[in-house]
């Protein structure tokens, strides 16, 4: 079975027949505990149980149950993705066991798909809800976060706590494995930065129209850093227009001072590093140490920055 997802909205929903959770900064897993025996799965479907033995006293107290949430690591008292990242792939057990007590992660349970055999993705929302908080889930390693009636004041809340956001889900909505629905509503705080643009690519099928371009930002010393790909956002009329101005500074080489990831490379132009544009994201993660910019969009060209402004202004 793979997870239900949420749908992006505009604006956060109101009314009675909405409830709403934080939107954890983590990795989405089913928890599938079966006579006693815990098995975890990834959005994707990959068996990824042996990268979180943490995980495995949910199979203690109960025989069998398949549970739905996010694993994440805090950094700080906050998730932190890139925090989590040093235990994404790991897959030698010896070396997740280390990790894990170094750097643990906990599983925010939201909701409840199977119960003692019996399947309850049929059951709406409150129901499945009723069953799970039954459960007492409360461990170091496992919780089951507060639902909370009021969407705007929790986003407001997660903003202030620097958070990623919330869901808001429809109380009477059945589970709806591996869909997108819109009765499950994401509302992400995204953050806007000014970066440079290195390079670019083609959008897939073609060869000359734009479809994403390669970034990065000051790296302390004068150059730039790479942090990823942006591609969203750049469709149309945006990316022709970005293709425009890019066009008279092609180069034979990475603006880069650091290596540039090989999936990223193919079919990749080079340019003079001197276009800013704007960019919002998730915040950081992947890469060496959380260095690359997570699910950027393309927002316009800061015709009022010069790359020079980005030296001056970064930290180093």
């Amino acid at each position: 079975m793979k997870p239900m997802l949420a749908t992006l909205a505009e604006r956060v929903p109101t009314g009675p027949e909405w409830v709403h959770e934080v939107k954890w900064d983590g990795m989405r897993v089913l928890a599938d505990v079966r006579a006693g025996r815990v098995t975890l799965y990834a959005r994707s479907g990959n068996d990824v149980t042996a990268s979180y033995p943490e995980l495995s006293g949910l199979g203690e107290d109960y025989d069998d149950m398949l549970l739905d949430g996010e694993v994440v690591a805090l950094d700080g008292g906050r998730p932190s993705f890139a925090a989590l990242a040093d235990r994404m792939h790991v897959k030698d057990s010896r070396k997740a066991a280390r990790l894990a007590t170094v750097r643990p992660v906990t599983f925010m349970v939201f909701d409840l798909l199977r119960l003692f055999g019996q399947d309850v993705t049929g059951q709406p929302w409150t129901a499945r809800r009723a069953l799970l908080e039954k459960l007492d889930l409360d461990s170091r390693h496992w919780q089951v976060p507060p639902v909370f009636d009021d969407g705007a004041q929790l986003l407001a809340a997660t903003a202030d706590q620097g958070l990623e956001g919330i869901v808001s889900k429809r109380r009477t909505a059945t589970y709806a494995a591996g869909r997108r629905s819109p009765d499950w509503r994401k509302k992400a705080h995204r953050t806007s930065l000014s970066v440079v643009v290195g390079g670019w690519r083609p959008e897939t099928g073609s060869t000359s129209r734009l479809g994403s371009v390669l970034v990065g930002i000051p790296d302390g010393d004068g150059g730039w850093r790479y942090a990823g790909r942006v591609g969203s956002g750049l469709v149309g009329g945006a990316g022709k227009r970005l293709s425009e101005i890019l066009e008279p500074l092609r180069a034979n080489a990475s603006p880069f001072a650091d290596e540039v990831p090989r999936e990223d490379l193919v079919g990749t132009t080079w340019v003079r590093p001197r276009i800013v544009v704007e960019v919002k994201s998730l915040g950081w993660g992947g890469g060496a140490g959380g260095s690359r910019l997570r699910q950027p969009a393309y927002l316009g060209v800061r015709a009022d920055l010069t790359p020079e402004d980005l030296q001056e202004t970064s930290d180093g």
